[in-house]
């Protein structure tokens, strides 16, 4: 005979993993939309960006769009090409395109432009900071990669090569492409590049210790270096 059981009591079980989906998708969120801050933190510091918002930024010159609307429409057409590459998106990554976007236009409306040169160095070093808190943040919240990240991935796979190589392969095309449609190259750039791995890694192992870690990217690579958008991209 199969015991009864209180409705009382799996009420009290569906609670907890309610709550944990809550808390994942505030984290995943929270982070996107920082990542996008982190962004527009950079763009005004004039220092020079990451190579994806640098072709983004060359592509919004060119189109006199806000650099957030071109992220997302570049975001958009990176999805397609999942498609060959048999890429599923998560919701993360579907989140990615659209969050970070707006989240960078509504940041660059009320963020100042720096000038002084103490001034911009601060908010490029706040920037880049963010930028490893918001990406870890997103991240272990286990909702899938960002576009771009997912582009360099499904690439690997699908050619053999290196995810580190196809990463190269790729970022250097849309930092070749971006200067030469204007986009700003700088300090900023080589910064980012440097630290953002390191700093993305530091902050997923901190939300795992934290015991907010709901992806797989701390147990099966702790070695990874987790990269812009993962700006993804969260851009």
């Amino acid at each position: 005979m199969v015991p009864h059981r209180p409705a009382g009591s799996t009420a009290r079980a569906r609670r907890p993993v309610a709550l944990r989906w809550a808390r994942r998708l505030g984290q995943l969120y929270l982070g996107l939309v920082l990542y996008g801050v982190s962004a527009a933190m950079q763009v005004q510091a004039g220092l020079g960006l990451d190579p994806w918002d640098v072709l983004h930024q060359g592509l919004a010159f060119r189109l006199s769009r806000q650099i957030g609307t071109i992220s997302i429409a570049v975001g958009a057409l990176v999805l397609l090409l999942w498609i060959p590459l048999r890429q599923r998106p998560g919701l993360g990554t579907v989140s990615n395109v659209l969050v970070v976007g707006l989240a960078m236009n509504a940041s660059l409306a009320v963020l100042p432009v720096q000038h002084g040169d103490a001034a911009r160095v601060a908010v490029l070093a706040g920037a880049v900071l963010l930028c490893g808190v918001a990406t870890g943040m997103y991240i272990s919240a286990g909702f899938g990669p960002g576009p771009r990240d997912g582009l360099m991935t499904g690439i690997a796979r699908r050619t053999g090569i290196s995810i580190r190589l196809s990463r190269t392969i790729v970022e250097l095309t849309v930092l070749l492409t971006g200067w030469l449609l204007g986009g700003t190259v700088g300090v900023g750039t080589v910064l980012f590049a440097v630290a953002i791995g390191p700093l993305a890694q530091l902050f997923l192992r901190l939300f795992a210790r934290l015991g907010l870690d709901s992806s797989n990217v701390t147990r099966t690579a702790p070695a990874a270096e987790p990269t812009v958008a993962q700006r993804a991209d969260p851009t």
